[in-house]
């Protein structure tokens, strides 16, 4: 078995299983089966939901540094699952928050987003998410050429949105999303130096 059939056979199917660990733990504290989601669970919903958001497509951006550090091309298979598993759980944090903290009153959902900032922001990393998901398959690949590669550049886009979210929610206690905002510049920045380093080399001629 070669390792491009070990990552499709055995570790995507086993990482795919990791990455729906933290729906299981809110589900068995849902049933009253581990420590439970304490005094206010929606707020733990939504916190967990959105943490998980976050990692992810902090992980989903990561694909691409490690591989070009590690020369490892088969790590770029977990990508497109990491950047759906991102969709996962920001979708759910917004669901949590439309259904159980608003009651699907669209009249105060609507308020909220154009009224309060933070999210304002958290919806249009919402909006850039369904978009890349909805395109994310093979063939919306082909269709949509250049313009797929444009659309899916917005994956920092939404980084920077959710942790600019995740910043002005919190407003004191600010050291979580400090150190979201510190992996994301490392990040931003290995592919700055990266695309610097491209131009700077010579090019050739046929």
């Amino acid at each position: 078995m070669n390792t491009l059939q070990q990552v499709r056979l055995i570790w995507k199917p086993l990482v795919y299983l990791l990455c729906l660990l933290p729906l299981v733990h809110v589900v068995t504290d849902v049933a009253g089966l581990t420590a439970g989601l304490g005094a206010n669970p929606v707020e733990e919903l939504l916190d967990r939901f959105g943490n998980w958001g976050l990692r992810f497509i902090m992980i989903t951006l990561a694909v691409t540094p490690l591989r070009r550090i590690t020369g490892w091309a088969w790590l770029l298979r977990f990508r497109r699952m990491f950047g759906l598993f991102t969709f996962f759980y920001v979708t759910l944090h917004f669901t949590t928050y439309v259904w159980l903290d608003q009651g699907l009153t669209m009249s105060v959902i609507l308020e909220d987003v154009v009224k309060r900032p933070f999210i304002t922001i958290g919806f249009t990393a919402f909006l850039l998410l369904l978009a890349m998901a909805a395109t994310s398959t093979n063939g919306m690949r082909r269709r949509m050429r250049r313009r797929w590669d444009q659309l899916h550049y917005s994956a920092y886009v939404v980084a920077i949105l959710g942790v600019w979210h995740y910043w002005w929610q919190v407003k004191a206690d600010i050291v979580e999303p400090l150190i979201y905002a510190v992996i994301l510049a490392v990040l931003l920045g290995a592919r700055l130096r990266w695309r610097m380093r491209q131009q700077s080399l010579p090019r050739t001629r046929d």
